[in-house]
C-alpha cells in the first residue's frame, strides 16, 4: 500500500493543508483505515481503492472518526493519481482534474441557512453580523478580517456546538481575496483546521451571494495559510488549488 503526504490548497511545501494518501489495492476495513488516520494525526487521511473501475471508492477520516465529506484530502488524492478522476464517496460521486499544476473539483454546494446558534461561549469577545448553518457546518461572519485572525476561540465550548465545523468569516482585507476564513472542529477531532475544501462549499454560496459574483477567492487564515478558488455552479461549487506532495513510502502494517 503505497502512503502519500501531501500539502493541498498551496504551492509551498510545509504550508496549506497536510493530508495523507493511501492506495488500495482492494476495500480495507474501517477500523484499520481508523487506526492509520490516528497514526497520521493529519485533520484528515484519504483512503482510495485505486484498482475498481471509476467511480474509485474514496472515504476520508480524521484522527477520531470518519468524514462525509473532505475537501482538501480530495484534492490531494486527485494530484496523486493525475488526470481526470470520479470518486465514490458518502457525499456522492466527485469529478477532479488534475491540470497545470492545479486541482479542479466539483462538490456539492451547501448553501446556509440563517439559524439561532449560541456561539457566544466558544468565540469569546466576537459580535456575529450573521449565524447560518448549513447540513454539517455552522457559518459565522463578523465584519473585520482582523477578528477572524485574531480570534482565541475556546475549543471546549465550540466542541459543544452541534456541528461538524464552526466556520468563522469576514470580508477580504487586501487585493485579490474576497474573504477570510478559519475553520474549527473540535468536535471531529480537528481542533483548527488549515485549509478546509469542504467549508467552502458553505461559504462559496454565502460570499457569492452577498458578494454579487460567482467566481471568488478565498483566504483561509490558519497558522499555515492556504487559498481555495471557487466558482458557484448552480447546485455544485467548482474548488481549485495547487498541491505539493512531501513524502510517499509504503505501508507495513
Amino acid at each position: 500500500m503505497r502512503l502519500y503526504l501531501v500539502d493541498a490548497f498551496t504551492d509551498r511545501p510545509f504550508s496549506g493543508n497536510p493530508a495523507g494518501v493511501v492506495l488500495l489495492d482492494e476495500p480495507a476495513d474501517a477500523g484499520w483505515m481508523q487506526h492509520v488516520a490516528a497514526e497520521l494525526k493529519h485533520s484528515e487521511t484519504a483512503f482510495v481503492v485505486t484498482e475498481e473501475e471509476e467511480p474509485k471508492p474514496l472515504r476520508w477520516f480524521t484522527p477520531t472518526t470518519e468524514v462525509d465529506l473532505c475537501g482538501h484530502a480530495t484534492l490531494a488524492t486527485a494530484h496523486v493519481l493525475g488526470g481526470e478522476q470520479v470518486f465514490r464517496t458518502r457525499s456522492g460521486e466527485l469529478r477532479c482534474t488534475a491540470a497545470d499544476g492545479r486541482v479542479s473539483m466539483e462538490f456539492p454546494a451547501d448553501p446556509p441557512k440563517p439559524a439561532e446558534v449560541n456561539v457566544s461561549a466558544g468565540l469569546p469577545g466576537l459580535t456575529p453580523e450573521h449565524v447560518a448553518r448549513g447540513v454539517s457546518d455552522v457559518l459565522v461572519v463578523v465584519g473585520d478580517a482582523a477578528l477572524v485572525r485574531g480570534a482565541e476561540p475556546d475549543l471546549g465550548a465550540l466542541a459543544e456546538v452541534d456541528a461538524r465545523c464552526v466556520i468563522l468569516s469576514a470580508p477580504g482585507d487586501r487585493p485579490g481575496i474576497d474573504f477570510v476564513s478559519r475553520v474549527f472542529g473540535p468536535a471531529v477531532g480537528v481542533p483548527e483546521d488549515p485549509v478546509t475544501g469542504s467549508a467552502h462549499c458553505t461559504l462559496a454560496p454565502y460570499w457569492t451571494e452577498r458578494l454579487g459574483r460567482t467566481e471568488l477567492v478565498g483566504e483561509q487564515a490558519s497558522a499555515r495559510g492556504g487559498t481555495v478558488h471557487t466558482a458557484l455552479l448552480g447546485e455544485r461549487v467548482r474548488l481549485s488549488g495547487s498541491a505539493v506532495t512531501v513524502a510517499e513510502g509504503e505501508l507495513l502494517v
